[in-house]
Parts: C-alpha cells; sequence; structure tokens
C-alpha cells in the first residue's frame, strides 16, 4: 500500500469522504506543476554595466546593446516588460550582445577609455555626458544604442520598440546584416519567430 500523506474529508452528496493522497498522486501533481512553469519560465537579460562590458569585449569582442533609460521614463518600463522580457529577444541579446542598462541621468561619474563623463544639471533634472554622446545629443527615452566590439557607436534608436520590430533591429545588427544589405531589403525578406501583434 502507498505511502498515505494525509487525508481530506469532503462531503459528496451529502455523505462523508476520506480522500487519500498518495506520494505517487502527489508526485504526478509536481510533475504537471512544474511543465507549466517552465513553459512560463523566461531566460532574463543578463544586464551589465557600461564598464563591464568595455571590459568584456576588450577580451571576448561582441557588439554592445545600451538600454539608455531614466527612472521616471513610463514607456521605458513598458519596453522592460514587452520588449526585453521577451523569451526569444532575451536569449539572441544575451548570446549576441553585452548587454548594458544605463540611467541617463546618472550622477555617478562613469569613466571609460580614460575618459570621464560627468552629470551636468538641466532645470530640475540632468543628463550624463555620456547619454548626450551616446545620443548625439538628441535626449529621448527610450532609446536603445549600438556599439561595435571595438565600441565604435553604430546606431541609437529611440522610442518604445514592439517586439517583433526590435527582433527584427537586433538580427539586423547583430548578425552583421547592416554591413552589407540595406535596412530595407532586410526588413522585406527577414521573418520573424515573434508574431506581430497589436497588443505589444
Amino acid at each position: 500500500m502507498p505511502y498515505t500523506l494525509y487525508m481530506e474529508q469532503i462531503r459528496i452528496f451529502g455523505v462523508k469522504r476520506t480522500r487519500k493522497f498518495t506520494m505517487r498522486k502527489l508526485a504526478i501533481l509536481l510533475s504537471a506543476l512544474l511543465v507549466v512553469a517552465s513553459a512560463q519560465s523566461q531566460t532574463p537579460v543578463k544586464w551589465y554595466s557600461i564598464e563591464e562590458a568595455y571590459a568584456l569585449t576588450k577580451k571576448e569582442p561582441r557588439k554592445i546593446l545600451i538600454d539608455v533609460y531614466t527612472d521616471w521614463c513610463s514607456w521605458c518600463k513598458v519596453m522592460d516588460r514587452n520588449t526585453f522580457n521577451n523569451q526569444i529577444i532575451a536569449e539572441y541579446i544575451n548570446k549576441t550582445f553585452y548587454p548594458v542598462k544605463f540611467n541617463a541621468e546618472t550622477k555617478t561619474n562613469v569613466v571609460l577609455d580614460g575618459k570621464t563623463y560627468k552629470y551636468v544639471p538641466n532645470g530640475t533634472r540632468g543628463y550624463n555626458e555620456l547619454a548626450y554622446e551616446l545620443l548625439k545629443g538628441q535626449l529621448g527615452y527610450p532609446s536603445v544604442v549600438f556599439l561595435d566590439e571595438k565600441t565604435n557607436l553604430l546606431q541609437p534608436v529611440q522610442g518604445y520598440i514592439k517586439p517583433y520590430e526590435f527582433d527584427l533591429i537586433i538580427k539586423f545588427i547583430g548578425s552583421d546584416a547592416f554591413k552589407t544589405t540595406k535596412w530595407e531589403d532586410f526588413k522585406a525578406k527577414y521573418v520573424s519567430t515573434i508574431p506581430q501583434t497589436e497588443e505589444q
């Protein structure tokens, strides 16, 4: 007789019954829950600081993807939730880039390759000089900036980007297609595995 974990008293049609839960039933239940949980689990983007990404790309060259955000930016939070949390996008970013989250309004000095980027007060807010340089003076959030393996600026992209559209962009840059193919041609031929939906 299997080991009984506990017994539960239930009423069926007014008659008191005892239902036994065995280890076997519990194992089946737990297995089912694990299958559901693993189907919903996601590989999060492994974010680095800008200094870490610069150091890593010198050891093992990869492009750098920088999510330039601010704490008050509501569209930045939507992009985190919808785009960066997408399983397909997160896996590709982790495999192809050194991803960086950079607060454009950080008051902490950033030192890269011997150059110091400082906070610049501007009215009630301000900006870090690095954000200004990465965005070519066009401070808008969210923005995603791509650097090549030698940390040269490739392209800043401003505004909220839906997962389907972002998949196109990261594949265009990550695969080096931008070196030989026009964006319009790539976009016309590329088939994303992310469905293009209205709610994104």
